[in-house]
């Protein structure tokens, strides 16, 4: 159970970081923009840093820092699913009432321009919130959103 609960998390991370979008008006208010940038930088770089620190050593014939090198390496393998992890669970985090309120007002101006959206939640999260602000930046014009950014 506990491997499911923990794998779930990684996906529902991979999830946010795709659907939220990476606008420079959000930037400023959410800290999403900042993890997903690390995330992203993480998971290419850092299977790299791992497998040098380890294979540095193996070159050198420094046999005696291995187990230092090998705990680098872990350290750099787990900064992309702490990042993952962090995302996933901010993800299905329920939204404060002001950000609710926010979600509702922005869902109710899609819905009045005529596009199709899944039935409005009574309890979003900040998925939802971002599946609507994704939505809102592809399909209402710069002066729909003005009131808002």
């Amino acid at each position: 159970m506990a491997q499911h609960t923990m794998w779930k998390h990684f996906q529902n991370g991979q999830h946010y970081m795709t659907t939220w979008p990476m606008r420079k008006e959000l930037a400023a208010v959410f800290p999403e923009h900042r993890y997903i940038k690390a995330t992203q930088f993480a998971t290419k770089v850092m299977p790299a840093v791992a497998a040098i620190s380890i294979l540095t050593q193996m070159v050198f014939h420094n046999y005696d820092a291995m187990p230092q090198a090998i705990a680098i390496a872990l350290l750099a393998i787990s900064m992309p699913l702490q990042g993952l992890w962090w995302l996933g669970k901010r993800s299905q985090t329920t939204l404060p009432p002001s950000l609710a309120k926010w979600y509702s007002e922005i869902y109710q101006k899609i819905v009045s321009e005529g596009h199709a959206m899944q039935p409005k939640k009574s309890q979003p999260r900040y998925q939802e919130l971002a599946d609507v602000l994704n939505r809102a930046f592809k399909q209402l014009d710069r002066h729909a959103l003005d009131r808002w950014f």
